[in-house]
């Protein structure tokens, strides 16, 4: 039987890419893999690290953690997640902020909801963590989604 592919779409099996950040074995080591568990996350319905890689200054981290989680649950429940592009990163360093952009395959109930997303990330607690995002409708042509660069976003 062939390896579960992860559903970031990095091309690995699920088990050498996400699964040891969602079954806490590792922390993402940079904020481009957080920011793929986080969306493997979300294609599994994983609850627990939407939560717990969420940085202490971002909005939904001050809210009552049963209501947050009910909230991203419906939200993983609601949508499909084929797939991830990773179009740019910066700062990768501990202690400084970190972007990743990337575009989100997503589906709601056979209709396409996708975006482009420039996060932030911030180290502490063991781990980056995500802070917030600025998102964006995708270009209607493939060469302008892949000519996307953190500085559009600036």
């Amino acid at each position: 039987m062939a390896a579960k592919p992860c559903p970031c779409t990095s091309g690995l099996a699920y088990r050498a890419c996400c699964q040891p950040f969602h079954r806490r074995e590792a922390e993402p080591p940079t904020p481009t893999a957080l920011m793929r568990s986080r969306y493997s996350a979300f294609a599994l319905k994983d609850v627990e690290h939407l939560w717990r890689t969420l940085a202490r200054e971002h909005p939904d981290a001050s809210r009552p953690e049963v209501e947050v989680k009910r909230e991203l649950r419906a939200s993983a429940s609601r949508f499909k997640y084929p797939g991830l592009t990773i179009l740019d990163a910066e700062g990768e360093v501990p202690g400084r902020p970190a972007r990743v952009l990337f575009h989100a395959r997503v589906f709601d109930k056979g209709r396409e909801v996708s975006f482009v997303e420039a996060s932030r990330f911030v180290h502490h607690d063991g781990g980056w963590r995500y802070l917030d995002g600025t998102l964006r409708e995708p270009p209607a042509s493939r060469d302008a989604l892949a000519a996307l660069r953190l500085t559009d976003f600036d």
